[in-house]
């Protein structure tokens, strides 16, 4: 470190210590704190992800680390920034304002690579996209040979900006395996650096299923671990990223309680278990939250027309429009089914194709929008053209047609095997598609059962005739117009924002900050 960079670390180490201990260390009196919290008196919160809506998404984890931030940024209590890649797919209507401050290069076992850093500022949160070409200038975020390599970069270079940009966080949250290297990085490397010493650690598993395992032979050559650190990333006989931020952070959470109980288990933790029971100590479950005004039937406009709980006219004119659309008899009526969803084994599509043609015998309509696994995708192509006038499958992704059919639809069909938190149970509910999901993850901890006065319908066991009898029950429940209307307006008015789930990270930042 240079004799500037040197000097630069410790004024920002100063800064960021708590006023008592920097006046315990002149052994002078604390002063009275102020009656409004200065610049320097905020918690520092730095999120550490992969991608970050509405810059760059893939699934639930960039929209979790756009609500999240700005949810916190809300209070003048918190700074709040986050720390993703600078892909080529962001934006260009965001990339065209981004603010480019300088460039380092990043040092990761043998090799030595540009880094800069571009800064952009939204809704209170500062936002900061590391670049260098040769690993984010591609189509895309992931999949690619080399993503460990990509991921040891952009975690090895998050821990460099903070230098670079004299910004030492109270607490670094990681989020899922491609941010665990920045937890292991910070307590093996570089917490023998004196400014990055009383930087505490939180890592939240969005999905257990993907964990960052390599081959330990490259341990040092690609990651830049010592071997003498082997200990804290080994497990069944590889490294496991996961394994190692959760070893080194002070805390680590998943996106809902009970998957949080859930992961404990060898049925849903994918071989991790031993490790989740270990440190369950320090394991806290925190349901995620959908960002209210983004998700606003009243005024999305991509909807044919807009409606609200209270105004529910405008959501007859967007089945209307959406049975037009998908060429299906328009049929008041008739209840549109619909799932949105990756077509992929733990989302339940096994459950459904054991039963949805057993289903589609009474007066309903069946509408698909997704992609996944070829042979769910020639399946649900074959049903629909069996079934012409009941079933729509739409091979694709299109965000805007999404919220046409959660607009549109009348029940929203989520069985899933396994569902860490899930969003799409929280959306359809909140454009008045009341959701039919099994109780598992977070599907459990958001959908209550409608028999219990909840906001939708549930069965537990991974079964498909189970699920076959509760959609039977929600048509039956359709069909009584009064009964319907309370339901819909409760799951249109269940909330799902990240008020309350912000508080519980505020809770669990407070308590690492103890």
């Amino acid at each position: 470190m240079s004799e500037r960079t040197a000097k630069r670390g410790k004024k920002a180490h100063a800064e960021d210590l708590p006023a008592t201990e920097v006046a315990g260390k002149a052994e002078t009196p604390a002063p009275e704190p102020a009656p409004e919290i200065s610049v320097e008196a905020k918690k520092k919160i730095l999120f550490v992800a992969s991608e970050a809506a509405p810059f760059i998404a893939t699934g639930g984890l960039a929209e979790v680390i756009g609500s999240l931030s700005k949810a916190l940024a809300r209070s003048d209590r918190y700074d709040v920034r986050v720390m993703v890649p600078l892909y080529q797919d962001i934006k260009k209507e965001y990339r065209k304002d981004f603010k480019f401050l300088g460039n380092t290069y990043v040092t990761l076992s043998w090799r030595n690579q540009y880094c800069g850093v571009f800064e952009y500022q939204q809704d209170n949160v500062t936002y900061y996209f590391l670049d260098n070409e040769y690993y984010f200038k591609r189509p895309g975020c992931y999949g690619y040979y080399d993503d460990g390599e990509r991921f040891a970069f952009f975690c090895r270079g998050v821990m460099e900006m903070m230098n670079f940009i004299g910004f030492y966080p109270d607490v670094m949250h990681c989020h899922d395996w491609q941010a665990a290297l920045a937890a292991l990085y910070l307590k093996t490397i570089y917490c023998f650096r004196p400014e990055y010493q009383f930087i505490r650690a939180c890592f939240t598993i969005h999905n257990i299923e993907y964990q960052g395992k390599y081959s330990l032979d490259i341990l040092e050559d690609l990651f830049g671990i010592s071997y003498h650190f082997q200990n804290l990333v080994e497990y069944d006989r590889c490294i496991n990223l996961m394994k190692g931020a959760i070893e080194c952070c002070e805390c680590f959470s998943t996106v809902s309680p009970t998957y949080a109980q859930e992961i404990k288990d060898p049925y849903y933790s994918h071989g991790l278990d031993p490790i989740i029971r270990r440190n369950e100590f320090k394991l806290r479950g925190i349901l995620n939250g959908i960002d209210p005004d983004y998700y606003d039937p009243a005024t999305d406009i991509s909807l044919f027309k807009n409606y609200s709980a209270d105004d529910m006219a405008g959501k007859a004119v967007c089945k209307e429009e959406l049975q037009r659309m998908l060429n299906l008899p328009v049929k008041p009526d008739t209840p549109i089914i619909a799932m949105i969803t990756r077509l992929v084994t733990h989302k339940g599509l096994d459950l459904v194709k054991e039963v949805i043609e057993q289903a589609l015998r009474q007066d309903m309509q069946f509408v698909l929008l997704g992609t996944g696994d070829s042979s769910y995708e020639i399946y649900f192509s074959d049903l629909a053209r069996r079934y012409p006038g009941k079933v729509v499958s739409i091979i694709s992704f299109n965000s805007d047609l999404s919220r046409k059919i959660y607009s549109g639809a009348d029940l929203f069909l989520m069985p899933s095997k396994s569902e860490p938190c899930g969003l799409s149970q929280m959306i359809s509910s909140r454009y008045g598609a009341v959701a039919i999901v099994r109780e598992t993850g977070g599907l459990r901890d958001s959908i209550t059962p409608f028999g219990a006065g909840g906001n939708g319908f549930t069965f537990r066991d991974y079964n498909a005739y189970d699920m076959l009898y509760v959609i039977n029950e929600a048509i039956g429940v359709y069909h009584s117009p009064e009964i319907w209307k309370n339901l819909v307006h409760r799951a249109m008015t269940t909330d799902f924002s990240w008020a309350s789930s912000a508080h519980y990270y505020e809770e669990m930042y407070l308590g690492l900050l103890k």
